[in-house]
């Protein structure tokens, strides 16, 4: 069978997305192009009256400002978008998951508390921006001196960041502050946790406590230890005991369905929203059926479409908390003299988009089509399974690492222009959303997306290639930021409140 130089993404649209360029009269699956497609553009597949929603997605992008016929170019001179967002058509079932899917397992650690993790590292935690060179030179050093003993352990990784100290100690600041790094000293991923503070920064490690991980979980200020390089020193006799500890760890089989997978997008080209997005999305929807959780976020970027994520909530609560978070966005951004609601940008038009809600709608595409069970805060700790949404900015590494310290013990990425991104202590997978990406960065990129627009692959197929990757990945197979080292810079934490 010859390949459909287009994409339709969800059974009922009625536009297709170019993969190639279409000539003007050249006729495809019985439909005769009236005019020249270009790549990422729409086509009509079926006649579309005037004032008649375009379906993309599975859902309304836009109406239609004049009669469109089958094999007619659908953009901004035929479509547009109403102020008030249109209604919600019927939401497409998620991907169907089998009985084998749900029985999977993989092979990760068991923690004393219960939790699963698929990695086990320890953490030298910064307090304060501070201590942060201290706490790289005691990474370095265990890493050299200690790590070499112990086969189980993955690393020392030094979670450091510039902030801690000339902010109020009350507030929207050092409360998101406390429950990222919170959020960090628990994670799963790590067997062990040293933090370090400076002493006199207004992030005490007194707010942080020593339980949680037991022995494993120790604390000290470089004022007490009398001196950076003494701290270092104090540090080493510390991780060597919890290296003894947590270098005992074994990989057992747990269900899938304790995996937490955060969801990320950016470097997005216009493939992303129709190849790398759409197929992460059955993954999610994959894992989602098997118990398993993931972690939908971006909300600057899902604005637009909102109202369809919306319609997916399970409860009128978990709805209504969704509808605070995008108020508080529109509050905030307008403090700034900023606006969320930006129609796309003049090189997403040339690539196709025509809406708001389109460009939205391809960022919600990773997310699958599984009911939303839950809404988070920022780096809030992540309890229910199945799709849930965490608010973030759309800024990569503070969005994921407001996942990760809610509990993501994995990081799935899309990206069209090649974002490098790695997050420790949880593994990051990247997924190019065309092949001319994958083929320049192969050494950054796991997945190869592009296939779908060749005709190479399905979305259904590829997502289940994804799937298999991540059981695998948490299981213990290296991603490859991990094999060339991403992960010690990108601990970003999203930063609110006066510097004072």
């Amino acid at each position: 069978m010859d390949k459909l130089p287009w994409i339709i993404l969800s059974a009922g649209d009625n536009v297709a997305v170019a993969t190639g360029s279409i000539a003007p009269g050249s006729t495809v699956a019985g439909i005769t192009a009236r005019e020249k497609i270009d790549p990422g553009h729409k086509v009509a597949i079926s006649d579309i009256p005037l004032g008649s929603p375009v379906v993309k997605y599975g859902q309304a992008i836009g109406r239609t400002t004049a009669e469109v016929k089958a094999g007619d170019h659908v953009h901004s001179h035929n479509l547009h978008f109403e102020n008030d967002r249109l209604a919600a058509t019927a939401n497409s079932a998620p991907e169907t998951a089998t009985a084998e899917d749900k029985a999977r397992s993989f092979m990760g650690y068991r923690r004393a508390d219960g939790r699963a993790a698929t990695r086990n590292y320890i953490g030298i935690i910064a307090s304060v921006n501070c201590s942060t060179t201290v706490c790289r030179a005691i990474a370095d050093e265990a890493n050299r001196t200690i790590l070499p003993h112990y086969e189980g352990i993955d690393g020392f990784v030094p979670i450091v960041h510039d902030q801690g100290c000339g902010m109020s100690s009350t507030g929207d600041g050092m409360n998101v502050l406390h429950r990222t790094l919170a959020g960090y000293t628990r994670h799963v991923n790590f067997g062990g946790v040293l933090m370090i503070g400076l002493g006199c920064e207004v992030n005490q490690l007194t707010l942080y406590g020593q339980s949680g991980a037991g022995a494993s979980k120790r604390h000290f200020n470089i004022q007490d230890a009398g001196g950076s390089r003494r701290a270092v020193e104090r540090a080493m006799g510390m991780l060597r005991e919890i290296a003894a500890d947590v270098g005992r760890e074994k990989r057992v089989p747990i269900s899938i369905g304790e995996i937490i997978i955060g969801l990320q997008c950016g470097g997005s080209d216009g493939f992303s929203g129709i190849t790398a997005n759409p197929a992460l999305g059955v993954a999610a929807d994959l894992l989602a059926a098997a118990g398993g959780t993931a972690i939908l976020s971006e909300t600057s970027e899902i604005y637009g479409a909102e109202h369809l994520l919306r319609s997916r909530a399970v409860s009128d609560e978990v709805a209504r908390k969704l509808d605070e978070k995008i108020g508080w966005w529109e509050d905030y951004v307008a403090l700034h003299g900023a606006s969320l609601d930006n129609n796309p940008s003049p090189g997403n038009k040339r690539g196709g988009l025509t809406t708001i809600l389109e460009k939205s709608l391809g960022a919600v595409a990773k997310g699958g089509r599984s009911p939303l069970t839950a809404v988070y805060g920022y780096a809030e700790r992540v309890t229910a399974p199945g799709l849930v949404f965490m608010d973030t900015p759309g800024y990569d590494p503070v969005s994921a690492t407001g996942q990760v310290a809610g509990g993501a013990n994995m990081i799935a990425f899309t990206t069209g222009r090649g974002s490098c991104f790695g997050c420790r202590p949880a593994p990051s997978l990247k997924l190019s959303s065309n092949s001319a990406l994958y083929a320049s960065m192969e050494e950054d990129m796991d997945i190869d997306c592009g296939t779908i627009a060749t005709g190479d692959a399905t979305i259904s197929g590829k997502g289940r290639e994804i799937f298999e990757l991540i059981v695998d990945t948490a299981s213990g197979k290296k991603t490859k930021s991990e094999l060339f080292g991403y992960g010690d810079n990108e601990f970003v934490p999203w930063h609110l409140g006066a510097t004072l």
